[in-house]
């Protein structure tokens, strides 16, 4: 009897501390894992303004493309500072952002991702996919919380939440944001000119397309050495400069292929368009008789960059070449030139938002509320200006007036490095996408350069007006689009540069295409028209 009483009462004792243990591994489960109702450890609490955003130091882990191999994010200055400011400490997996795909699709596949996805440019299918299946948390109310930078930007901008706020009524992403004043980031980049060219050929800028054929003919015969056009690399560039003569992209670079057709009203797939065959006859003629980089469509940046920086392109369809090529100075932007049938627009121009999918939390972040606090302040007057112009006297000088300017060795690098290069040893935003909002007030790169602002200021009168931004699709319009993409766009970025480049005849254009319609064009753009109503509705 005695001893069942004792085995009764030692069996009593081991499920109480069972169930004692139970509820300690409860509490701890609970505590470490993402708070979707906003709450905070009250170990370890967010302050919901100024610095530190938590009291007790935190390790978070961020993947993030880079421009520049040399670049280490884990030991920079910019985020060495932003971590004394915050408490927080980030373990950046940086991968080069021409792998950047690959390397995202493999960690997502096989759920070894981190706390956050940085810079990454998100398409919004990628966002609704991965939202809806839980991988990405909805930021809703952590924004509306944590956020209170991006939420006035929010207010400020409606067209902003409109892009990022998924068909199901959430936000999973915090996206750049570009002051609509700032003409010349929402163009970005350019055709300059060597105005020495000028004055070597005695002709004028070229006004229309055919002037410019002929400018760059005038080159080619003045000297054969020098290359009359050159920069890139790739189609995107000069492409998205010239379609505007053509009459094509008017509704801007953010979608690359769709716009609206001008006889019809109607959402138009314009690689299929008979003046997009124009324009890459056009573009053909350039190449065939040695006007443009024979390594255009092969070479990669760093490639085009080191020949660029040698002086020998006339013209170049890029970025700001002061900040992009060593020692080029003087370059002069184009204006908007006059297609053969009177067409005059510039088309390269994005939206205000930039791109949707520029920082995502995942569901393996133990810390959501913290990591909102510490993008949010990217959103900031005072978290713009250190991300873009880095720690006083060390990158950047400025004046009573308070006007900012990159340092001597910055500018004017004794190892003669680009601005871009120069910069990269220190602050992380060259050549690749980050959250945040960009003023002209803090950006110097090459958006911000006077040239660049008066290149702005050339294109300004033949700017489209209409801008879309990214649209928005269901979870199976998603999962459909994304199969449909995957063949359609990399089958036209193909035989574009096969036209081009004399890699298929033109003889060939029907049967280009008939095998985009075999594909699934009509379905890609049913889908696309959904996308197209939920954003104007």
């Amino acid at each position: 009897m005695k001893h069942r009483q004792k085995s009764l009462l030692l069996l009593v004792s081991l499920m109480l501390a069972a169930s004692t243990l139970l509820a300690a591994c409860s509490r701890t489960s609970e505590t470490s894992a993402p708070q979707g109702d906003g709450q905070t450890s009250a170990s370890n609490e967010v302050s919901m303004e100024g610095m530190p955003i938590v009291q007790n130091p935190i390790n978070l882990e961020f993947f993030a493309p880079k421009r520049f191999a040399a670049s280490d994010w884990n030991n920079i200055l910019i985020w060495q500072e932003y971590e004394k400011m915050t408490n927080i400490h980030v373990k950046w997996n940086t991968v080069d952002r021409d792998n950047l795909v690959e390397k995202r699709n493999i960690l997502l596949a096989g759920g070894d991702y981190p706390d956050a996805l940085y810079g990454n440019g998100l398409s919004a299918s990628d966002l609704m996919m991965y939202g809806e299946q839980g991988v990405f948390l909805k930021l809703n109310d952590y924004i509306d919380k944590y956020a209170p930078n991006f939420k006035k930007l929010l207010e400020e901008y409606p067209e902003v939440k409109k892009a990022i706020t998924m068909p199901d009524g959430n936000i999973y992403s915090f996206p750049t944001i570009t002051d609509p004043n700032f003409k010349s980031m929402l163009t970005g980049a350019f055709m300059w000119y060597n105005p020495e060219w000028f004055a070597k050929t005695g002709q004028s800028e070229p006004k229309t397309t055919d002037e410019f054929y002929e400018f760059l003919k005038a080159v080619k015969a003045k000297d054969p050495k020098t290359i009359p056009l050159g920069g890139g690399p790739g189609w995107a560039y000069l492409g998205n400069f010239l379609q505007g003569a053509w009459g094509l992209g008017n509704r801007g670079v953010t979608h690359p292929y769709v716009d609206i057709d001008p006889a019809t009203n109607e959402l138009r797939f314009f690689p299929i368009d008979p003046n997009y065959k124009e324009l890459l006859q056009y573009t053909n003629k350039l190449y065939a008789e040695g006007l443009i980089d024979r390594d255009f469509f092969t070479a990669n940046a760093d490639q085009i960059i080191a020949k660029g920086s040698q002086g020998v392109y006339a013209v170049i369809a890029d970025y700001n070449p002061e900040s992009v090529y060593s020692n080029l100075k003087g370059y002069v932007g184009a204006s908007a030139l006059k297609g053969p049938h009177g067409d005059q627009m510039y088309s390269y121009i994005g939206s205000s938002v930039g791109n949707p999918g520029q920082f995502v939390i995942t569901n393996k972040n133990k810390n959501p509320e913290a990591t909102v606090r510490w993008v949010d302040y990217l959103y900031s007057d005072e978290g713009s200006k250190l991300f873009f112009m880095g720690v006083k006297d060390k990158t950047f000088t400025e004046k009573a007036s308070g006007e900012m300017d990159y340092t001597d060795e910055i500018k004017h690098n004794p190892n003669g490095l680009t601005q871009d290069q120069a910069v990269s040893q220190y602050l992380v935003w060259p050549g690749v996408g980050y959250p945040g909002i960009l003023k002209q007030q803090y950006f110097k790169g090459s958006e911000g350069m006077p040239a660049s602002v008066d290149a702005a200021k050339k294109v300004e009168p033949y700017l489209i007006k209409d801008i879309w931004p990214p649209f928005t699709y269901t979870k199976d319009e998603t999962e459909r689009m994304t199969v449909l993409r995957a063949d359609i766009e990399t089958y036209v970025k193909e035989m574009t540069t096969k036209f081009i480049t004399g890699g298929a005849s033109f003889n060939e254009w029907d049967s280009y295409v008939n095998t985009l319609k075999k594909m699934g064009l009509d379905e890609y753009m049913e889908i696309y028209k959904a996308g197209y109503n939920r954003y104007t509705k």
